[in-house]
């Protein structure tokens, strides 16, 4: 029975490690990020499997029990609400910035949009490949 108690330290601690990491990853990617879109997008990405990451170790620490239903409920509960909320910031600073086609490209029509893609995807093609 000792040698499971050992994996289930070793796995959780390894799961609370990468959600350390992708959390100072996201704190790399926040700072250093210039528009607001992409740090949220680096935010919302951290938030969301970081936070998952540490909650699954602390899942497998914890056990098979009560704790451990309300930690994976926790996990449920930010993969429905972390991209929802990040779909409405970005919805807001696409709608309140007036200046936004000097950060990205903003296309008018859906029809655009498609042609453009259409030319990328057939200039990669042409050139050996896509990328």
């Amino acid at each position: 029975m000792e040698l499971f108690e050992w994996i289930r330290l070793i796995v959780g601690g390894i799961f609370i490690l990468c959600g350390l990491v992708v959390f100072f990853t996201e704190l790399f990617g926040v700072f250093r990020f210039r528009y607001v879109l992409n740090r949220m997008h680096a935010a919302a990405m951290g938030d969301t499997l970081g936070i998952s990451c540490c909650l699954i170790g602390l899942i497998i620490f914890s056990g098979i029990n009560f704790t451990s239903l309300k930690l994976l409920l926790i996990v449920i509960f930010l993969w429905f609400a972390s991209p929802v909320s990040s779909h409405v910031l970005a919805r807001l600073e696409v709608a309140t910035n007036e200046n936004l086609s000097s950060e990205c490209s903003v296309y008018e029509d859906l029809e655009t949009l498609q042609a453009d893609m259409a030319a990328d995807e057939h200039d990669a093609d042409g050139k050996g490949g896509a990328l």
